[in-house]
């Protein structure tokens, strides 16, 4: 079975961050985003994967070929016009077997043998209080009425997560055909809502599964609210010597922690430094320093360095704050 990725969105909402990486690359709870998603995917034995790059592609490109033996393909998203858009790009890829759908900037927890090899189409949702934010679906109870992209007036409570089986697949290129060839956009945009409620009113019968393990990571507290509902799953055994380790953490190996109290609730990636500090809810990137500070709810990005800091940080890349 082959799995699509889109993963070509610019994530301005979490800048500075964005500015020197992938969203997709941005750690949390010890490895990428997109790390998380490859390995869940690989769990249920799927390795043919199509990724759809855009801002800084070489980058993903780089860090799926050096980390994972797959049959992977990169698609290039010159503009981004949407979802619907992104995955029109990959249709040469979309044949007769069904396909997997899944956002480059959602982790999630779900059994997928629930819906691989089903009946039906299916569309993975979670129950949300405020429906106007998401793409939803609205339902007769068995199968897919209608699907609507942010409605001022959600006639449904059923977010749809980022997670798509596509089984009528000659079907589902139909309708990504016409949904580019008539122009047909929501919001300035191709959505794929667009493309499967195109499917719905030719006859495609789509159901809906939950996904109850659903973590968005399209801003810093999402971010961190991910890590810590992904730390409090391992269970952590570190400890460092003239240091205080709080569970749950995850310190890679090659990090290095000096007079230091890090936890709860820490991600702290290779070569990093945390010296004299106390860090809790907070994720350390790559080659990072952490010195004399004090921090929460922070995020401190590759090869940065922060000195003498007492408060709440979001720190990007090669960027320092000291004395």
């Amino acid at each position: 079975m082959r799995a699509i990725i889109p993963a070509a969105g610019i994530g301005t909402r979490l800048r500075p961050h964005t500015h020197t990486a992938p969203k997709a690359l941005l750690h949390v709870a010890g490895k990428p985003i997109l790390g998380h998603i490859i390995d869940e995917l690989r769990a249920f034995g799927i390795r043919d994967l199509v990724f759809v790059i855009g801002f800084m592609g070489d980058k993903i490109v780089d860090y799926v070929q050096k980390n994972y033996k797959l049959k992977a393909q990169f698609v290039t998203q010159e503009e981004l016009k949407g979802l619907g858009w992104a995955i029109y790009l990959t249709r040469e890829y979309i044949g007769d077997e069904p396909v997997l759908i899944i956002l480059g900037d959602t982790i999630f927890e779900t059994d997928l043998n629930q819906v691989i090899g089903g009946e039906y189409d299916s569309i993975g949702t979670k129950t949300v209080d405020d429906p106007r934010r998401f793409g939803i679906a609205e339902t007769d109870g068995k199968f897919v009425t209608a699907l609507v992209e942010k409605p001022e007036k959600p006639a449904s409570n059923l977010a749809l997560v980022g997670i798509y089986y596509i089984k009528s697949t000659g079907l589902f290129r139909q309708c990504l055909d016409e949904l580019v060839q008539n122009q047909i956009t929501t919001l300035g945009e191709y959505q794929l809502t667009d493309a499967l409620g195109l499917m719905v009113k030719h006859g495609a019968r789509i159901t809906t599964f939950n996904v109850e393990g659903w973590f968005d990571c399209g801003k810093p507290e999402a971010m961190l609210a991910t890590n810590r509902y992904l730390l409090s799953q391992i269970k952590s055994t570190d400890s460092r010597a003239g240091n205080v380790i709080v569970p749950p953490v995850f310190i890679a190996p090659s990090a290095v922690l000096e007079n230091s109290v890090v936890g709860p609730y820490v991600s702290v990636a290779d070569d990093s430094r945390i010296i004299r500090s106390i860090v809790r809810d907070s994720i350390i990137s790559e080659d990072a320093e952490v010195v004399d500070s004090m921090l929460e709810s922070s995020l401190v990005g590759n090869h940065s360095l922060l000195t003498g800091h007492y408060q709440k940080v979001n720190l990007g890349d090669s960027s320092e704050i000291g004395y």
